[in-house]
């Protein structure tokens, strides 16, 4: 039965190369899938593109090209990327000029356009289309003056057609993650459009590879302590056959772990529904997936069934909410979280003596609730120190400013023992998200692949 070898060479914008380039020289895989974006990604990709239109896609995806494209050459291995985020095109155009200057010919780069949608939302709504929020059903006319961008999420369609094309590198925009790793397995299988159960075995396998690491034993919360060589991990490689079954495992010598354990916390990652995992190509059900442990890093993979894909597709949009400003500084034992309280009562009570119109005010005490909030209970000893991060949201970036003019006095004249204050950090602008869903053939009509050869 054919067989196919798949790694993973990223689980987000900024994620280590060396992994990759560890399964492109030895893993023996056909193909490298990288996803880079989530709706956090976005936004920042969205403030690059506003400070210069040619920006927009994952910086880091230069890098990456004049680190793999030899292996491109050499191996036949393909990548498949949404590192385009919000600027595909750009992406492509890069990667074209990174090949030149390596004397790599013949390459062919597609990119899949169409799921930039923020210039056809007015005519959607013309036609009756809704744009209220997909949980609270809230209408989108609150923010639809501040909206600044709309991406749908597309399906592994776009991407077959790529690969059917002869494309080595296929760069999209937002795709779901678990798409790019599917695509392969429709175009080398020729899995149909209806082949509802193994359709969601491929999901499930691009669901456990989408988080790199995070399947091979990175942030692990069992036995972490066991885990071996997380300085040099390797990232999941799938070795799948024809009827959808896979196992798990990463390339040779490289740290990290893969056990029933592991793959099952990715599993259960941003699962909402075991039973109907909503994606673009298959409504995906996990309660029947069996985890079978199949010798050293090694996990057999079955049991996922699939359903009907939906109507319609996700679109989230990024409007202007507001700027952030903060200021982070910490006092020494003794009393060193009293003293950051009242620290944090003399600031709140100067905001509102000086009638500053802030939307929200939030303080975290690092070392006590930053990561725990409410939570958090208050340590039994006292801590050597404490910093505490002092954030406000307001509507304009002068008066974010403002919060970090307040805090120095306070060397002087507030609490004693005050140290390592990082000074005024910058004001910055503030995205909001919103997603609604839309009928998936109003946005696949206008999805484009185009193919350029070096």
């Amino acid at each position: 039965m054919k067989k196919i070898r798949i790694g993973a060479g990223q689980g987000f914008y900024g994620d280590s190369i060396l992994p990759a380039i560890e399964t492109a020289k030895r893993g023996d895989v056909q193909y490298l899938c990288f996803d880079s974006l989530a709706e956090l990604t976005l936004a920042i990709l969205q403030k690059d593109r506003q400070r210069d239109r040619a920006k927009g896609y994952a910086r880091d995806i230069s890098v990456t090209m004049r680190e793999l494209l030899p292996f491109v050459k050499e191996k036949g291995i393909k990548i498949l990327t949404n590192a385009g985020g919000m600027n595909p095109l750009g992406a492509q155009q890069e990667i074209l000029r990174i090949a030149g200057e390596l004397g790599i010919k013949g390459l062919k780069v597609a990119v899949v356009t169409g799921d930039d949608v923020i210039d056809q939302l007015q005519a959607w709504e013309q036609q009756g289309i809704s744009l209220a929020h997909m949980e609270d059903r809230r209408e989108v006319e609150a923010i639809r003056s501040r909206i600044v961008f709309a991406n749908a999420y597309l399906g592994a369609g776009p991407v077959v057609e790529a690969l059917q094309q002869g494309a080595d590198v296929i760069i999209t925009g937002r795709t779901t993650d678990s798409a790019l790793f599917l695509a392969p397995l429709i175009y080398e299988f020729g899995w149909g459009q209806e082949d509802w159960n193994r359709l969601a075995q491929g999901i499930l396998m691009g669901h456990l590879m989408e988080c790199s690491g995070q399947a091979t034993g990175g942030n692990y919360s069992g036995d972490w302590q066991s885990v071996e060589d997380l300085d040099s991990i390797g990232f999941p490689v799938a070795e799948i056959r024809e009827d959808g079954e896979f196992f798990l495992t990463k390339t040779e010598g490289t740290g990290g772990l893969v056990s029933v354990d592991t793959v099952k916390e990715q599993l259960l990652y941003e699962i909402h529904d075991p039973s109907a995992y909503m994606t673009p190509d298959v409504v995906l059900d996990l309660t029947g997936v069996q985890l079978q442990d199949a010798g050293v890093n090694r996990v057999h993979v079955t049991g996922a069934r699939g359903t009907k894909r939906p109507d319609t597709l996700k679109v989230v949009m990024g409007y202007s909410d507001g700027w952030l400003g903060q200021a982070i500084w910490g006092y020494s034992w003794p009393d060193a979280l009293a003293k950051a309280k009242a620290a944090d009562r003399i600031i709140r009570n100067q905001i509102q003596r000086m009638n500053l119109q802030y939307i929200e005010v939030q303080t975290d005490y690092l070392g006590y609730n930053s990561l725990h909030g409410p939570l958090a209970r208050e340590p039994a000893e006292e801590p050597n120190e404490v910093y505490l991060r002092m954030a406000v949201r307001t509507g304009s970036k002068e008066d974010a400013a403002k919060l970090g003019r307040l805090v120095p006095p306070l060397m002087l004249s507030g609490p004693p023992a005050m140290g390592g204050f990082l000074g005024m950090m910058k004001p910055r602008e503030l995205l909001g998200m919103w997603s609604c869903l839309v009928p998936r053939a109003i946005v696949e009509s206008g999805v484009q692949v185009n193919v350029l050869e070096v």
